[in-house]
Order: C-alpha cells, then sequence, then structure tokens
C-alpha cells in the first residue's frame, strides 16, 4: 500500500486504511488505463491495410479519451491522500496489459484492443467491494463511468471483427 503524502489529515469519513486499499486499486486501473492508451496510440501510427482510414481515426478517438481518463483516476488517487503512480516501471509492474512487440496486423491490433478494453473493465469491477464497505460514491461514479466507456469500446472493436 502506498504511504500518504499529506500531514494535514482527511477526514471526508472513510478511514485512512480504506483510502489507501482505494488509491491501491486505482493505481492498478490507472496502469491499465496508461498501458491501453499507449498501445491504441502506437496502433494509431502504424496500422496499416484496407482498413487503414477507418482504424487510424477510431484509434485516435480511443486514445484521446483514455488520455484524459487517466488523469480523472489519477486525480481520484490524490484525492484520497495517495501518490499516483507515473513511471513506465511503475506501469509495467501494475499493470494486466501485456506490452505488444513489433507491429501486429490490424486485425490482431483490434483483438488486442478489446482484450486491453476488457482487462481494464475487470479492473475497475474488482476495486468495487472495498469501495462499498466504506460507501465511496465519487470513486464508484468515476469506475462506473470508465467501465461504460470501455464495455462500449470493446463492443465496438469486437463489431469489427464479425461477419
Amino acid at each position: 500500500m502506498a504511504v500518504p503524502t499529506t500531514t494535514i489529515p482527511i477526514d471526508i469519513g472513510i478511514d485512512e486504511k480504506s483510502r489507501g486499499a482505494i488509491a491501491e486499486g486505482l493505481s492498478h486501473l490507472l496502469a491499465d488505463t496508461y498501458s491501453l492508451y499507449l498501445k491504441t496510440h502506437n496502433f494509431h501510427w502504424n496500422v496499416t491495410g484496407p482498413m487503414f482510414q477507418t482504424l487510424h481515426l477510431m484509434f485516435e478517438g480511443q486514445y484521446t479519451e483514455l488520455a484524459a481518463a487517466v488523469d480523472l483516476i489519477a486525480e481520484r488517487i490524490r484525492a484520497l491522500g495517495f501518490p499516483a503512480p507515473g513511471t513506465y516501471s511503475e506501469f509495467a509492474r501494475l499493470s494486466s496489459i501485456p506490452e505488444t512487440t513489433g507491429v501486429p496486423k490490424a486485425e490482431d491490433m483490434i483483438r488486442e484492443l478489446v482484450e486491453g478494453q476488457e482487462a481494464v473493465v475487470r479492473t475497475a469491477r474488482s476495486i468495487f467491494p472495498t469501495l462499498e464497505q466504506v460507501n465511496d460514491e465519487p470513486t464508484a461514479d468515476l469506475l462506473t463511468q470508465r467501465m461504460q466507456v470501455h464495455e462500449k469500446t470493446a463492443w465496438m472493436l469486437r463489431s469489427l471483427l464479425e461477419g
């Protein structure tokens, strides 16, 4: 668990131990989100083939949305009184999303992004039991919004692979 970064007491109705557990879960979510951002941006740069224009633009929209999300997640960790991870080594340690080597074919890029989107949903969902114990509605709201985005994006990507 991360060490709090403030000497000024935080009294938001959630004890420090619970805030630390939530911050730890959010740190994993931040790492997954950033890893997916990086993978999506990489695929945006390197996609080729008959679906180039469609995928290039789709990936751009996705990585732009992910870039905004990392800020929201990191700021929630900070609001709970803990440091947000922010280095590649921390993200590599905390993320459940594997790094891609080489440049996959467009269809394989789509499959990897579906897997990444679904991984972020699983990570977000895993934090809920802790939130429910302490009634952390702001974090629950953030996670619900993130899950909706990732589930919808996974569906849209899967649709490209069907038929």
